[in-house]
């Protein structure tokens, strides 16, 4: 199942959906992630990322609409900004199916390093967490006309 996470900047949290989904679906899925307005990596959650064992400082930061534009094609998008606070996130037309994950964003996180560092995790923790239940639920109910179900 091809799946892309979309965010405002491709700098924290579609990156740690990505690398978890491709990490612990184990072959099963594709996923890859996107934003609206690309930046630069979050360097807070680059290091949380390194706790639990993965180097994501060189993984490019990539614009939704270049994915577009080269007729990239997803069974699933899943948009995983804040929306609760008011946070626009980019859609992907053309997409089988689309989620709505509500997630606090890193970027605008405030305090001391570690108090930031802190924060970063529990938003890590709680994406590691819907990762994982996504994928026991699609492992048993697979999109119907996804290229694995």
């Amino acid at each position: 199942m091809k799946v892309l996470f979309v965010c405002v900047h491709n700098s924290a949290r579609s990156q740690m959906a990505m690398t978890y989904l491709n990490h612990l679906g184990e072959g099963r899925f594709q996923a890859e992630s996107a934003g609206l307005e690309p930046g630069a990596l979050n360097p807070h959650v680059v290091d949380v990322m390194a706790e639990e064992g993965f180097d994501i400082s060189h993984n490019p930061v990539n614009s939704v609409f270049d994915f577009y534009r080269q007729g990239r094609q997803y069974d699933l998008v899943v948009k995983v900004c804040e929306q609760s606070a008011g946070q626009k996130c980019p859609i992907f037309p053309g997409a089988r199916r689309n989620l709505a994950w509500d997630f606090a964003d890193p970027s605008a996180f405030t305090g001391s390093r570690e108090e930031v560092l802190d924060k970063t995790r529990q938003v890590r923790d709680a994406i590691k967490r819907r990762i994982e239940e996504f994928i026991r639920v699609f492992s048993v109910e697979p999109l119907k006309g996804s290229s694995n179900g």
